[in-house]
């Protein structure tokens, strides 16, 4: 793998590229067998080369060393046995798949666990001295078999535990010699679930397909662990093992308990077995949001659909490449930086761009954990969705769903997911949503407060008013109220096009023109007439419909802004009420934006 020997490398690498290495033999064969007729094929190459009993015959694997020269990786091709040979003894790779097939019956593809705990025993663990025996006391040989089987299987039970199965209120697990005279000197296993307090057995078919394949998995793993570390001479440098999609029939809990121990537990197995530290990689695919919350952030791979070269410029192609994004290599957008104290200020003027680097590096590792603790309390599932809704709280998050369906109901066909993240922290993952590639919409308020002390709250119809809200300053890099009214809709679409940010803005509410601080602001004063008088919508706001302009505002801003103002329970009086209502303006435009952006002709990155 070195290109040459005259070089010190700290870094190296190996490609494999799985490609076309008889091009010309590839096409005579398809002209000759698919013969064109009036210039047109029958068959299409991708047709073709399904009846082609092995691709073999057209592709293979290449190898090339990799080295960094400079800021740029240089190639160099390795012999294909030369470089399959030298892969092989730096790197072992097995799989557990995601059709395991447990069952308690033998049958094709069906495997029982009792027949994998066997499996297990013949290839790993030490083996009685007098199997002989066994042909001569059945019962007595049964009973020391069990006896054996409960010691040598204690460190393999001992990890199923540390994955939580069986959990506080489930029977254990044991296993049983069930030997007959005719079968004794072939093994014979069965797995039992046991009752400890009452001796009571139940059989492997009494339990659920969650829990065997939790269980059967944990034997896969330590079995190929197990394997790899008894490899006596070559051991390969490192194992990787790949396990699809581990959440099959497993509830959540039981998801993130096993990818939250199982690490530690190959770690705990190595260090039993004196190789403390000879431990795999782990490489785990996944659909489970569940399992995501459960992983460090930086570990994280995402695989994003996207079309290929090939299809620029046709705005009707569909995702047909993937590309994969490291979150290890994640880093938020700057955002402006607080103001400085008069010690940071005379710092500046000694080491200005010292010290602005040292900030911003100090406010990327805060959102980072933001990001990270914010993935964890949430369990957000934005990794496998189409697109994500920021929202400012839970009222917006309550009636989303009926808005979705009353404006926008191509959304109701696509995978979205809605964060409660409120104004203060959208930005904050805008910058993981942008680094994703997926579009997102960020519904939020226009907060604002008096220009002369921001900590005063104020009407939004207030001259001169600035905003507090932090993603509205960070993703539009507006602060007034003004400012943010004059903005076009064009205007509010950012981060590459990839964002649309959407507040209040003044609306015409009859002849007069209101300007909502808040959703629930606005949604009344765009809903008045069943606010009004006996209120369809009972909320206690007491409007009457002799009410002027400016006592209406004051009442709804006054009462919206008192403590004792419920704002649950307002959008579940909306969300339950069989009166008509209409969407804000500004959340209809939003949703409408993400609906466009989400039809099939809509542009997406190309790779």
């Amino acid at each position: 793998m070195l290109p040459d020997v005259s070089t010190d490398f700290d870094k190296i690498g190996i490609r494999l590229q799985y490609c076309i290495h008889d091009g010309q033999l590839l096409r005579d064969e398809y002209a000759t067998m698919v013969p064109a007729t009036e210039g047109k094929r029958q068959k299409s190459l991708s047709q073709f080369l399904k009846q082609v009993p092995k691709l073999s015959r057209y592709f293979s694997v290449r190898y090339y060393a990799l080295s960094i020269e400079g800021s740029e990786i240089k190639e160099t091709e390795i012999e294909s046995k030369e470089g399959k040979r030298t892969l092989n003894s730096l790197i072992r790779v097995d799989f557990i798949d995601a059709q395991r097939g447990i069952h308690d019956q033998d049958s094709g593809r069906v495997n029982r666990l009792s027949a994998a705990f066997s499996a297990y025993y013949s290839s790993n663990l030490e083996k009685p001295a007098e199997n002989e025996a066994a042909n001569r006391v059945i019962d007595e040989n049964n009973s020391r078999l069990t006896a054996h089987y409960d010691t040598h299987f204690k460190p393999l039970l001992a990890v199923i535990s540390g994955l939580g199965v069986p959990s506080a209120h489930d029977r254990v697990l044991r296993l049983v010699s069930s030997m007959s005279a005719q079968d004794a000197l072939q093994g014979s296993t069965e797995l039992f679930y046991v009752d400890e307090v009452l001796k009571h057995e139940l059989p492997e078919a009494y339990n659920g397909l969650g829990f065997k394949n939790l269980i059967y998995i944990a034997i896969q793993l330590n079995h190929y662990h197990a394997q790899w570390l008894s490899t006596e001479s070559g051991r390969e440098l490192c194992q990787l093992i790949f396990i699809e999609e581990p959440e099959v029939h497993l509830h959540a809990q039981v998801q993130q308990v096993f990818i939250a121990n199982i690490s530690r537990i190959l770690r705990e197995t190595a260090k039993a077995l004196g190789m403390g530290g000879v431990t795999p990689q782990l490489a785990i695919s996944t659909h489970s949001s569940h399992i995501v919350d459960a992983v460090e952030f930086d570990k994280i791979r995402y695989f994003c659909r996207v079309p290929m070269k090939s299809h620029i410029g046709n705005v009707s192609a569909t995702p047909s490449a993937t590309k994969i994004l490291n979150l290890h290599d994640f880093r938020p957008s700057p955002e402006p930086l607080r103001a400085l104290t008069a010690a940071e200020e005379k710092l500046v003027k000694e080491a200005k761009e010292v010290l602005l680097a040292e900030l911003r590096k100090q406010q990327q590792q805060a959102t980072i954990d933001f990001l990270k603790k914010y993935l964890k309390l949430t369990h957000c599932d934005l990794f496998f969705a189409d697109a994500t809704i920021l929202v400012e709280g839970t009222v917006e998050k309550l009636l989303l769903p009926q808005m979705i369906e009353k404006n926008a109901t191509l959304l109701s066909n696509r995978y979205v997911t809605i964060l409660e993240v409120g104004g203060a922290y959208a930005h904050k993952l805008a910058s993981l949503l942008s680094f994703i590639g997926t579009p997102f919409l960020v519904i939020t308020d226009i907060d604002t407060v008096d220009a002369a002390d921001a900590r005063r709250a104020c009407r939004a119809d207030k001259a001169g008013a600035r905003t507090s809200n932090a993603a509205l300053k960070s993703l539009l890099a507006k602060s007034t109220r003004d400012e943010l009214v004059a903005l076009k809709s064009e205007e509010q679409l950012v981060q590459s096009g990839q964002c649309f940010v959407t507040f209040q803005k003044p609306v015409k509410v009859g002849v007069d023109e209101m300007h909502g601080r808040t959703l629930e602001e606005t949604f009344i004063y765009e809903n008045l007439a069943i606010f009004k008088g006996d209120e369809q919508i009972s909320i206690g706001l007491g409007l009457t419909a002799t009410m002027t302009r400016d006592e209406i505002i004051e009442k709804v801003y006054g009462e919206v802004r008192d403590q004792s103002f419920k704002k649950t329970e307002f959008a579940l009086a909306i969300a339950s009420s069989q009166v008509v209502w209409t969407t804000p303006i500004y959340i209809v435009e939003g949703l409408k934006w993400l609906e466009n952006r989400l039809s099939p002709i809509a542009n997406t990155e190309v790779l």
